[in-house]
């Protein structure tokens, strides 16, 4: 069973309905907090869930922050990337 404090769900190449379901069903399963990660070309779509989940849950939600940054990959190239908390 998962944490009841934290969950987390980071964007890939999967269709944006699947990350919205998987936030939700965390929601149900007690978590309070949800990060969800973009990475490189992914930081648009991660943005797009958060929209999608916002329309979707309306007001039972709330946008607790969103960190924005870069790190290394392979000790070589650098990816940008954003976290943006979500609580019920």
């Amino acid at each position: 069973m998962l944490s009841s404090e934290e969950g987390t769900v980071s964007v890939g190449s999967r269709p944006l309905s699947d990350y919205v379901l998987s936030i939700i069903i965390l929601f149900n399963q007690g978590v309070k907090k949800v990060v969800l990660k973009g990475k490189g070309g992914n930081i648009s779509k991660a943005i797009a869930v958060y929209n999608a989940v916002k329309d979707r849950l309306g007001d039972s939600i709330r946008l607790e922050g969103i960190e924005i940054g870069s790190e290394y990959y392979d000790n070589r190239k650098r990816v940008s990337y954003i976290k943006i908390s979500i609580s019920r």
